[in-house]
């Protein structure tokens, strides 16, 4: 071999060890969800397989959208939806350019076959058509069809749309067979839609004649998102849940608390890029669960791994809950017990590090349920919560709607009626009054 000869092989061994490191550099960064895809985005603890339409694109995957599930459906038992499209409305807290949704088995009693899935943006005229350009099928491992087992939950592939920010999204499944009680959320407050047939992706909303106070199945649709890098949970009951707020206007607290948040930031304040979703249940108790197994209406403390540690990217939680603790409890509710029970939902929350805001419990006079005794137990746990060592940091709604000249009411303007939810008004006083920078940072240690 000549000297001439060797130095050219050297060389050569030189490059091919510098393109081999390169290509092991590149391929641990797309592995730790550096890299700027799609793929690379989605490690937020869940398995996903990206569609075939999902592009390259950077962002964080955040919650847009949440419900939790809270029983089976009556009179679904037998037959399920078998046989008909279920077209769920949903608004968005953030926006993003591409998509993926949970859907839920929780309650079914047999395994839950969707043949087909598809996700639109509303047409915007308040019925179910959509908005023919925006119509994408949806896959689950690469394949239009999937099975939920019963008591189980599914996640598409990410697929490629654009969702603004607050806009009517549509998502649809059919399912050709029985499956047992449909997984639902009554008090949507949002109209929602079923047609006979396999309707998945008409677009003119014709065939969807019935319309439907629920939502069904869907428990999520989470964004990648280049305007929000985290997500707040509001886990609550049913005042959270917005059951006394405007249906079709998205007047509950937690939406207004959302637009709050988003104008604060787009007004220049250095406050945390989240998006907020809602998770809150009417007539969920800190302590309790309902009836059935699984237990409808599952308590607090038994869902909270589940409707708020699970949601995509959660980094602080909002908790208003201990009313019906109070309310439904027989005998005397015990305030040690229900702030122990809140305390335990801030532990589980320090131990994923999110932040944990919590609610005063309002006042309820004049309600059905309001009893002096009563009353009492809700001015001891919101003296425990004031005094600190409960959350990491507190919203006075107590302080905030409460009648200035009977403290044990709701102020006449925000009361719905039954003098124990507000009303719109009510509900947007509550989103005023929440200190925005109390999202900052992350939890105490201890409490």
């Amino acid at each position: 071999m000549t000297k001439r000869h060797g130095y050219a092989v050297l060389c050569a061994l030189v490059a091919l060890v510098a393109a081999l490191s390169a290509a092991i550099y590149v391929t641990v960064a797309a592995d730790d969800g550096t890299a700027g895809t799609v793929r690379g985005t989605l490690a937020d603890s869940r398995p996903h397989r990206d569609s075939a339409a999902a592009p390259a694109s950077t962002g964080t995957w955040v919650g847009a959208w949440a419900t939790a599930p809270v029983g089976g459906e009556p009179g679904t038992e037998a037959a399920g939806m078998a046989g008909r499209s279920v077209r769920n409305v949903v608004h968005t807290a953030t926006g993003g350019t591409s998509a993926r949704i949970t859907l839920s088995n929780l309650y079914g009693q047999s395994p839950l076959t969707l043949t087909h899935a598809t996700i639109a943006l509303s047409a915007g005229d308040g019925t179910a058509a959509a908005d023919a350009t925006t119509m994408r099928r949806l896959t689950f491992d690469g394949g239009t069809g999937v099975v939920v087992p019963a008591g189980g939950q599914t996640v598409s592939d990410a697929v490629r749309l654009t969702i603004p920010r607050g806009s009517d999204v549509l998502v649809t499944t059919y399912s050709p067979t029985a499956s047992g009680p449909v997984t639902y959320h009554p008090h949507a407050r949002q109209t929602s839609f079923v047609a006979d047939g396999e309707r998945a992706e008409d677009v003119t909303g014709a065939p969807y004649t019935q319309q439907t106070p629920y939502w069904r199945y869907l428990t999520a649709l989470d964004v990648l998102s280049n305007e929000a890098d985290g997500t707040v949970v509001v886990f609550g009951d049913s005042i959270t849940d917005g059951i006394t707020s405007t249906t079709g206007a998205n007047h509950r607290w937690p939406d207004i608390l959302a637009g709050r948040l988003r104008g604060a930031l787009e007004g220049g304040r250095q406050l945390p890029r989240y998006s907020v979703v809602n998770e809150g249940i009417s007539g969920n108790q800190v302590l309790a669960d309902g009836l059935g197994r699984p237990a409808e209406n599952q308590s607090g403390l038994g869902r909270f791994g589940r409707d708020t540690l699970s949601r995509t990217n959660a980094r602080a939680v909002v908790i208003d809950l201990g009313v019906n603790d109070i309310l439904r409890n027989r005998e005397l509710a015990d305030p040690d017990r229900i702030v122990t029970g809140l305390r335990t939902l801030v532990r589980q929350a320090h131990a994923r590090g999110l932040k944990a805001v919590g609610a005063t419990l309002m006042p309820f006079r004049g309600h059905r349920g309001f009893t002096p005794a009563r009353e009492a137990v809700r001015q001891q746990v919101n003296a425990r919560i004031r005094a600190g060592g409960v959350y990491d940091a507190v919203v006075d709604f107590d302080r905030a709607l409460r009648d200035p000249y009977d403290p044990r009411r709701l102020r006449a303007e925000y009361d719905s009626g039954d003098h124990l939810h507000p009303g719109d008004l009510g509900f947007a006083r509550m989103a005023e009054v929440f200190d925005l920078r109390t999202l900052r940072g992350a939890g105490q240690t201890e409490l």
